[in-house]
């Protein structure tokens, strides 16, 4: 009993490497491979439909449960249905609102912060009417944004393509053609042969390379702020559309907050999700901090540790002095996005005159390339023939 008792007892270890270290590996994979990821969000549309039903019930008094409840009865969407029966649960459980929000991992930390500001006031349905509006701007922003640079990307392509297959397929057979009747390519006929020869050997390099510069601007953060940054640098209204955009995002969430009684402090650092990823995220959570710990005004905050306009630090100033910060806030959230639209018109209008000059210029390329040699060689040919 004693001996089989120590030969289980001892497999284990038999199995265990003799070095220390080893054993650590696979276990590290193996933990890195099951580590929980992080819930997706839910997107902007579906949370202005959800904010939206929740204010309109909470209006009509009816309790935040019971709210919960009859908007996820017959909702098609199951990951919501089983996020909205989480909350409900923890709140008839006595969790607050704002924690039951928190603890599904599909709502962001500003969405959570309002929550809470509203429940604190007890002005819930307000808090939700709130986040509404402002998702639905954001999202207003958003399809616009795409509108100006998709449709237009996938024209370029659709271009860029046609003429790789022009260059690739038809401008060998044009050539083939010319050579058989001992027909010899002069002036522009010429250039083009050697520009299809060129993007015949090149064509494949640059596909690759244009496809790897997507993914890596679609994986790193970093780098499309570098772009960005570029860009901005060199085409002013880029630089406006987008100052206009993350001022107005984060000073709005900032009036939200701050008028539903978060502090101003919190109230900086929760606004300042709204804008991670980019410069501003560092700069409103140093501003908040020297604020809060140093004694420093809002203003001079913001002046001097944010890269935010003049106007902002001035309104903010007068806000401080004569203690209408939240009239200064709404004026200044107002003033931006009505900036941000007429940037926004601007830029649609410059992007569609730049895609109508690259395609009529690939559209030629394309005429050129395949008929011009023909034309040209056309009388040769016949005398050829002859």
């Amino acid at each position: 009993m004693t001996s089989a008792t120590a030969t289980k007892d001892s497999a284990p270890a038999s199995v265990a490497p003799s070095k220390p270290g080893q054993a650590a590996q696979p276990k590290g994979l193996l933990a890195s491979l099951n580590k929980p990821r992080k819930p997706k969000e839910f997107s902007k549309k579906e949370l202005v439909d959800l904010f939206r039903g929740l204010g309109s019930m909470l209006r009509a008094q009816i309790n935040t449960a019971d709210a919960l409840k009859y908007y996820s009865h017959g909702l098609p969407n199951k990951p919501m249905v089983d996020a909205l029966t989480a909350i409900r649960e923890d709140i008839n459980c006595g969790i607050n609102v704002h924690e039951a929000f928190r603890r599904t991992g599909k709502f962001s930390e500003t969405i959570v912060g309002l929550v809470q500001a509203g429940s604190d006031a007890g002005q819930l349905h307000q808090a939700f009417q709130s986040l509404a509006d402002r998702l639905k701007t954001e999202l207003y922003f958003q399809k616009q944004l795409k509108k100006a640079t998709i449709t237009p990307g996938v024209i370029i392509a659709v271009l860029t393509g046609a003429f790789i297959v022009s260059q690739v397929k038809i401008v060998p057979q044009v050539e083939e053609m010319l050579n058989g009747v001992g027909a010899k390519p002069d002036g522009m006929t010429a250039i083009s042969f050697k520009v299809s020869h060129f993007t015949q050997a090149m064509w494949p390099v640059f596909v690759m390379t244009v496809i790897g510069i997507i993914i890596v601007i679609a994986r790193s953060a970093k780098v499309r702020n570098l772009i960005l940054g570029f860009v901005m640098s060199k085409w002013r209204l880029m630089r406006l559309l987008i100052m206009s955009t993350r001022q107005m995002t984060f000073i709005s969430t900032i009036r939200l907050l701050h008028s539903n009684g978060i502090n101003l402090a919190k109230s900086i650092r929760t606004s300042a999700n709204s804008v991670r990823n980019t410069p501003f995220y560092d700069e409103l959570r140093t501003a908040a901090d020297k604020y809060e710990n140093s004694g420093v005004p809002l203003s001079t905050a913001f002046a001097k540790y944010t890269s935010v306009d003049a106007q902002v630090t001035h309104m903010l100033a007068i806000g401080e002095k004569s203690a209408s910060l939240d009239a200064q806030l709404e004026m200044l959230s107002e003033m931006y996005e009505e900036d941000a639209q007429n940037h926004m018109t601007a830029f649609s209008a410059a992007i569609s005159f730049i895609v109508l000059v690259i395609a009529v210029m690939l559209i030629g390329a394309v005429f050129v390339g395949t008929f011009l040699p023909i034309f040209l060689m056309g009388p040769k040919m016949m005398q050829a023939g002859a």
